[in-house]
């Protein structure tokens, strides 16, 4: 994690790893993060099924765009919405209901998580290497497109859009480098703002990269920000 700028020119300082490092390595135990941005249509049936008092805008716009429009807090409610229901349904696949029933949780991914996600194993600038291209991302545009558009065969994971189209929640606070799990846990009540990965559809190529850290008011709804999910023991 964490970025070095004789390696990345474009590094900001928030993504120093500590006083005397550049970067760092963290261990992560294994976790399932969903290949799409969480999408108009997923969370309108949410909201339709709940009664949840969402922003409007979240609820227009294209079905197969990611839904943006929504809090911190709006992200949350909905991965524990779904995750009653996958528990509850019968037509869960039986290794996702296994996992939940051995402990598992869906929710949002911690920073770590998502950097992970989006860097691979080899530290990459962005998720399909070192080098900003706009056929990779949707940035530098003026709207959203629908999710999974751009097709990134080199990207390590097989996910889409961890680049551009809306930057997305995490639920760690924003706090200094290095990263701790713990801060996840901890006096959360004293934390204003919360960390926000990938930049979105009108970011230049310098919030594109896979180690930018945004932050934002657990409350703000926005037309930039949006989420995925992820499956993880916590």
């Amino acid at each position: 994690m964490g970025s070095n700028p004789l390696i990345d020119p474009m590094a900001f300082e928030n993504e120093r790893w500590s006083e005397s490092r550049r970067q760092g390595i963290v261990d992560l135990p294994t976790y399932y993060i969903s290949r799409h941005e969480v999408t108009v249509a997923q969370f309108k049936a949410f909201a339709d099924a709940t009664g949840y008092r969402a922003d409007p805008l979240a609820l227009q716009g294209p079905l197969n765009h990611p839904v943006a429009n929504v809090s911190w807090t709006d992200a949350l409610a909905y991965a524990r919405w779904l995750d009653a229901r996958l528990r509850e349904s019968e037509q869960t696949p039986e290794p996702l209901k296994q996992l939940l029933a051995d402990g598992w949780r869906v929710t949002i991914p911690d920073e770590a998580q998502w950097e992970k996600a989006a860097r691979g194993s080899e530290g990459r600038i962005y998720p399909w290497g070192n080098q900003p291209s706009r056929d990779k991302a949707n940035y530098s545009g003026t709207s959203t497109t629908p999710v999974g558009s751009h097709a990134c065969p080199e990207c390590q994971y097989g996910l889409h859009d961890m680049s551009g189209n809306v930057w997305e929640w995490t639920r760690s606070p924003y706090q200094p480098l290095p990263f701790d799990p713990s801060d996840d846990r901890t006096n959360l009540a004293e934390d204003a703002l919360w960390v926000m990965r990938g930049g979105s559809f009108n970011d230049a190529e310098n919030n594109a990269r896979a180690a930018v850290r945004g932050a934002a008011d657990p409350g703000a709804r926005r037309p930039f920000i949006g989420f995925r999910l992820v499956i993880t023991r916590l």
